[in-house]
């Protein structure tokens, strides 16, 4: 498996289908980001990497980034 191969695989690529603007792309890839993150983070604490405390305060930092995305992107307010 080539490095691109990998790359596809620890971080696929899927099509964005919802309304396209700036913003909702952006929100989008924050989203999966996210997503990815607690992935990484569940799979460390299931291991026993990760305390069960230390998941959950980056987990809890990572939802507080995505909330603050979601607010400055003005994702979800009465303007759309």
């Amino acid at each position: 498996m080539n490095d691109n191969q990998k790359y596809d695989f620890l971080h696929p690529r899927h099509s964005y289908h919802g309304n396209v603007k700036p913003e909702n792309l952006v929100f989008n890839s924050n989203l999966q980001e996210f997503a990815q993150k607690i992935s990484y983070i569940c799979n460390l604490e299931t291991g026993g990497k990760l305390s069960p405390d230390q998941a959950y305060k980056q987990i809890k930092s990572l939802w507080k980034d995505l909330k603050k995305s979601k607010k400055e992107l003005g994702i979800g307010s009465n303007s759309e």
